[in-house]
């Protein structure tokens, strides 16, 4: 699928979801939704939060980051962090940027997208 990857990981997931969301989403029956959303907080190549900050500074103040399931997320700065918007609104804060992995980054976010 690729080699490396720049995950937006929420620490919150359980909280996002109604109850029993999560339990669902785990049965092989649903892989695909947990796919859906799984992917969509994952970004092809490894994105540092210096190379995101340069993006949004190339793109006057936002940058469209891809997803690996397909969509959009709006990247911007805010109060000197990074933020991420998805295609419903939603907004959600990097709270832990630059968590180095072999294979990308992981940047910890304070809630779900895409709900």
């Amino acid at each position: 699928m690729f080699r490396r990857a720049s995950c937006f990981a929420s620490c919150r997931a359980d909280a996002a979801f109604d109850e029993g969301t999560v339990d669902t989403l785990l049965k092989p029956a649903h892989k695909a939704d947990l796919t859906k959303v799984l992917t969509y907080h994952v970004v092809s190549g490894k994105l540092d939060a210096e190379a995101l900050k340069a993006q949004i500074n190339a793109g006057g103040g936002k940058a469209k980051l891809t997803t690996v399931q397909g969509e959009t997320l709006v990247a911007s700065v805010m109060n000197g962090g990074i933020a991420l918007t998805d295609s419903k609104g939603n907004m959600a804060v990097v709270t832990t940027a630059d968590v180095m992995q072999s294979n990308g980054v992981i940047h910890v976010i304070d809630k779900v997208l895409m709900l």
